[in-house]
């Protein structure tokens, strides 16, 4: 789905009509997080969106996973592999580039894949087994904060910093994944993506400042440039700014809903309309994966950025020493 656009505008009839459905969803949401579960073997990591979508889960794996490597680990990735519309063996498995896809592992998984060993599954217990398994020396949890499969020794909260919490309702009415209070609850630290003010969370925790910044050199073919833009992912509102401060004209854009896959009347439809505006048609690395011919688009990546690299690179190595320390008085 794409999030409506009333969902981040304050509060109106809309979605106070929708709050007594709203209030069942935030009960079961609130009622998932409090639930008591198992640890691994291994050290985990879990990274969870304020929203449902375009917070920047998947940038934030990506680059928590190079600074582990920076650490001398040897991390693995668990995706779920939402959006994938067929499994292609048992789960959990490793994704393999070669003989995977997005239909089969989704479009997240083979991105992930491209930095560290990645495993698809909605099992997280044994997605950790088989990580542990391969020797793995840290596991991180794509999008694993709310599912509560696995007890991370961190919880890292993701929120879109000049989208905050919406409207501060749970679906229908709003894009809460769970009650406010109930997520940073269970959130160890935050990490707030983009330039907007600092949301008034009352947080005693870690906060952690970041940016999505597209390569210098994808920045320097954009510039001046007029681009078609499409993409199917959660707020592709924030693709078009990207598209923007890399300094590209957005001629036109087209939405899809989030990991559509795209079919050849839709492709040369979205080559055709670029063609009559006169621009490039580009599109997202996620989009790219869940296309088949990629010889007319662009794919347009954005990299994760820490403000304070040293500090978030300090808090790992905290966590991995104190998980360890934990698991070993444990099996004395």
């Amino acid at each position: 789905m794409r999030a409506p656009d009333f969902w981040g505008a304050p509060a109106g009839l809309r979605a106070f009509a929708l709050s007594p459905l709203a209030a069942l969803y935030a009960a079961a949401a609130r009622a998932r997080l409090a639930r008591p579960a198992p640890r691994a073997d291994l050290p985990v990591i879990s990274i969870g969106g304020l929203t449902l979508g375009g917070d920047g889960k998947t940038p934030t794996a990506l680059a928590l996973t190079a600074m582990l490597k920076q650490l001398g680990e040897r991390p693995f990735l668990s995706t779920r592999g939402y959006g994938r519309r067929r499994s292609a063996e048992g789960e959990p498995f490793v994704v393999d580039p070669a003989r995977h896809d997005a239909l089969t592992a989704g479009d997240e998984a083979l991105l992930l894949a491209r930095a560290a060993p990645t495993i698809v599954g909605a099992d997280r217990i044994a997605a950790a087994r088989l990580a542990a398994g391969l020797e793995a020396s840290v596991l991180v949890l794509d999008d694993g904060l709310h599912s509560r499969r696995l007890d991370p020794d961190l919880s890292l909260l993701v929120v879109d910093a000049e989208y905050g919490a919406g409207n501060g309702f749970c679906p229908p009415a709003g894009p809460l994944r769970a009650p406010l209070a109930a997520q940073l609850a269970r959130a160890d630290a935050l990490l707030l993506i983009g330039d907007g003010p600092a949301p008034g969370f009352g947080l005693d925790r870690r906060v952690m400042r970041a940016r999505l910044e597209v390569d210098p050199q994808a920045a320097a073919r954009l510039s001046g440039r007029s681009v078609f833009a499409f993409a199917g992912v959660g707020r592709p509102e924030k693709f078009k700014r990207t598209l923007e401060r890399a300094g590209a004209s957005v001629a036109g854009v087209r939405w899809f809903p989030d990991h559509h896959f795209y079919d050849a009347a839709e492709l040369a439809g979205l080559a055709l309309t670029a063609q009559k505006l006169g621009a490039s048609p580009v599109t997202t690395e996620k989009d790219l994966a869940r296309i088949e011919a990629t010889a007319a688009f662009e794919a347009v990546a954005a990299t994760l950025k820490f403000k304070e690299p040293d500090r978030v690179k300090d808090m790992l190595a905290e966590v991995l020493a104190r998980a360890r320390a934990g698991r070993g008085s444990r099996g004395e």
